[in-house]
């Protein structure tokens, strides 16, 4: 091993983009920690630490966590892509919707309970002019869509982005917030017909996933020098909009600690 091998943590590492991007730096020779329900899809990448983690679970996510630190003590970076989209309402089984207990809850316990990553890449949805926090149904009871929990979801890593890099010392860890664009990856997930559909196209039209870990790639091999930035594949997105409001950013964490830690439980 070298003084440039990396430790890459990738969560969605075992299929799509996730997994493109598990092969590339296994090819480079660095330590990939993947993280993922298939054991099957693991064991096509035969040199990667395979952890198997359903992350829409509270307690899952704090299993890894704990498992990361204690075997990987420095990590290069953490990457964010596991994502499921749910055209039918879902709820796991401590009571989350499943979409946000997925897209946002995990990338939020991951994100916070690493021991500094130099840097952390969640590949989720910034720059898109759609979506929001719906603060009195986050768990979107009344009138599920699957479109909207998506949104939900994408609004809410922006406000994650900023409260993260805000509580951070200086020069500690990066966030970087990725929207790599139309990508023919895998998309996984239970869809209606008409989002099936739609999906069909994206996946007909959009970038090969070779192409679409470009962007993602980038900040892993040179993390950018702010404590948060945001791109729509490379071009840098205004941090001074509404998506990414400080006051907002400190609503959902503080409601979010709430969330996972309903008994007012100690944390670190």
């Amino acid at each position: 091993m070298t003084s440039t091998t990396k430790t890459i943590v990738i969560t969605g590492g075992t299929d799509g983009m996730g997994r493109a991007l598990a092969a590339t730096y296994l090819d480079r020779g660095d330590t990939v920690v993947v993280i993922g329900r298939d054991a099957a899809k693991a064991a096509t990448l035969p040199r990667a630490h395979f952890i198997p983690a359903d992350l829409s679970l509270v307690s899952e996510n704090r299993r890894v966590v704990q498992e990361i630190n204690d075997r990987y003590p420095v990590v290069d970076a953490l990457v964010l892509c596991a994502r499921y989209f749910r055209s039918s309402r879902f709820v796991t089984t401590e009571g989350f919707e499943g979409v946000f207990a997925l897209d946002y809850l995990s990338r939020f316990q991951l994100s916070h309970g690493l021991t500094a990553p130099k840097v952390i890449v969640n590949v989720s949805g910034p720059g898109v002019p759609m979506g929001r926090i719906h603060w009195n149904d986050l768990m979107l009871e009344r009138g599920y869509d699957g479109v909207a929990a998506q949104m939900q979801a994408g609004r809410a890593n922006d406000l994650l982005a900023v409260a993260y890099a805000a509580r951070q010392p200086a020069g500690r860890t990066r966030y970087v917030l990725i929207n790599p664009g139309p990508v023919a990856t895998s998309f996984a997930g239970q869809y209606d017909p008409a989002t099936a559909a739609h999906v069909a196209a994206l996946k007909k039209h959009g970038r090969p996933v070779h192409e679409g870990i470009k962007p993602i790639i980038a900040p892993i091999d040179a993390p950018p020098t702010a404590p948060l930035s945001a791109f729509m594949r490379f071009d840098p997105i205004n941090l001074n909009g509404p998506d990414f409001d400080p006051g907002a950013a400190t609503r959902l964490h503080d409601l979010t600690h709430r969330l996972l830690h309903p008994q007012g439980e100690l944390t670190s």
